[in-house]
């Protein structure tokens, strides 16, 4: 069988080439060992050709050491469907208040795999398991200065600040949980 062909834009993200586009354990594989080499800890495979079409959809492995700046979409939704892994997406109101945690992991966890933000809101991904490898969707055109990050998390330029920050995120995600099925 033939492998899918790519492009490489750099370490982190490839496109693929193929007009008819298949995603195995092979291309998988693939994503995890760049994840693993590349600085930022995460790797993606583009299906979409170009940041300007207008539905992107992606193949992304992350490992537990990535810290994904808390983030949003303004206009945009949001899918994740998770192929391998476990994650918990801590979920934030405009002023870095934790407001909702959504637990997610492949079909063997028992837990949902597939989640659909309609509304743009901050939000990080706290790896339960190594790595995480989930198909991402959401509509183009990507316009990275039009995705806000959050200001009041530290930039991924402050490694020690972001892994303290994720920690304190992390201790918020658990007492959310534990208090959300005792009804607040």
């Amino acid at each position: 069988m033939k492998k899918t062909a790519f492009r490489r834009i750099n370490n982190e993200i490839f496109v693929a080439q193929d007009p008819i586009v298949k995603i195995g354990s092979a291309e998988i594989n693939f994503l995890k060992k760049r994840a693993v080499a590349n600085k930022r800890q995460r790797a993606r495979i583009c299906v979409h050709k170009s940041d300007r079409d207008k539905l992107h959809e992606m193949m992304i492995a992350i490992t537990a050491k990535s810290y994904i700046h808390p983030h949003k979409h303004p206009g945009k939704s949001e899918s994740f469907h998770v192929i391998q892994g476990a994650v918990d997406v801590a979920i934030f109101n405009d002023r870095g208040d934790l407001i909702n945690v959504v637990e997610l992991g492949d079909a063997s966890t028992g837990k949902p795999f597939f989640y659909r933000f309609e509304k743009a809101a901050y939000h990080t991904l706290l790896l339960k398991t190594p790595f995480l490898v989930v198909h991402e969707i959401t509509n183009g055109p990507f316009v990275r200065k039009k995705t806000p990050l959050a200001s009041w998390a530290p930039p991924e330029s402050r490694f020690f600040e972001a892994k303290r920050y994720m920690k304190s995120v992390a201790k918020l995600v658990k007492r959310f949980k534990s208090t959300a099925g005792r009804g607040k």
